[in-house]
């Protein structure tokens, strides 16, 4: 390469980049994007009427732990979300009940917040069902708990069993909030924290954490679903009322429930949602035991 030419060349390269830079292209403002932001939890009120007994929120530490659970249920997007939608499914099933054994209709929060409202629910504990028995207490309450055959599955049975609870337990404790304590914790632990603390309810107790939020758990599932808008769950469908159908009474067994439900042209898969109760894929029924089986 010539010199002359050379030189030439790099006098351009250094004109072009040496000197003052092109000045920087203008940044594009970037667009502002409003994201809506989720209703802040509900203020805690002054009470809540819970069976008929009013619960105040009078003291530091009653305010503050209504507040928790508020404040849990309102981010809790899913969890929520699904309590609310399947609550009419369940709570018209189990409010007639409720009413039938003299339950006040409240009591079907605790309910809700045992299980979620779902009727598949199985704790690692052991707790079966919506409302959660465990396999002791279910059978002094009446219910069949074995492999084939489950009623802490089945809703109706496993609802008057709570009854049946829930009505022992008040008659001890005369508090309806000291009752739901006790479903969580037993009756002996909750009676031997009243004796050595010297107090008449459970709200009034250092109790371990679980059961301590329990009792206000509940009584924010009956703000959240009887107000859901106020958590911003305003426009939730429900999941709607599960139809009748046929119901087959048997008092005999069923070698294979796979052919029992194609024989009756439902598939096994809606035979055994319609039935939770029935845990394996046949019935012996050896002790000749009178069952009635959904037929959807």
């Amino acid at each position: 390469m010539r010199p002359v030419f050379f030189l030439a060349m790099m006098l351009g390269v250094t004109l072009c980049s040496g000197g003052q830079a092109p000045p920087p292209e203008k940044a594009v403002a970037e667009e502002e994007v409003q994201i809506p932001m989720h209703p802040m939890a509900p203020a805690v009120p002054k009470y809540v009427v819970f069976a008929g007994d009013t619960v105040r929120f009078d003291r530091p530490d009653l305010y503050e732990r209504m507040d928790r659970e508020l404040i849990a249920f309102t981010y809790s997007h899913t969890l929520s979300t699904l309590i609310i939608k399947r609550s009419e499914r369940y709570f018209s099933i189990v409010v007639p009940i409720l009413k039938e054994q003299g339950i006040p209709e409240d009591l079907k929060y605790l309910m809700a917040i045992e299980s979620n409202l779902d009727p598949h629910a199985l704790s690692k504990s052991g707790a079966a069902g919506l409302w959660q028995f465990m396999k002791p207490a279910a059978q002094q309450y009446g219910l069949e708990v074995g492999k084939e055959v489950d009623e802490r599955y089945h809703i109706e049975k496993e609802t008057v069993a709570a009854c049946k609870y829930l009505k022992d337990s008040y008659k001890r404790y005369k508090d309806w909030m000291t009752v739901a304590a006790s479903y969580n914790a037993g009756q002996g632990g909750v009676s031997k924290r009243l004796r050595e603390q010297s107090e008449g309810s459970a709200m009034d107790l250092l109790l371990p954490d679980e059961t301590s939020r329990y009792m206000f758990r509940i009584l924010a599932a009956k703000m959240l679903l009887e107000n859901p808008a106020a958590f911003g769950y305003g426009q939730l469908e429900r999941y709607p009322v599960l139809k009748g159908g046929r119901s087959y009474t048997l008092n005999g067994s069923i070698p294979s429930l796979y052919k029992f439900a194609k024989d009756r042209g439902v598939s096994y898969f809606a035979l055994k949602e319609a039935n939770l109760w029935l845990r394996d894929t046949l019935l012996t029924n050896k002790a000749g035991k009178s069952y009635s089986i959904a037929i959807p």
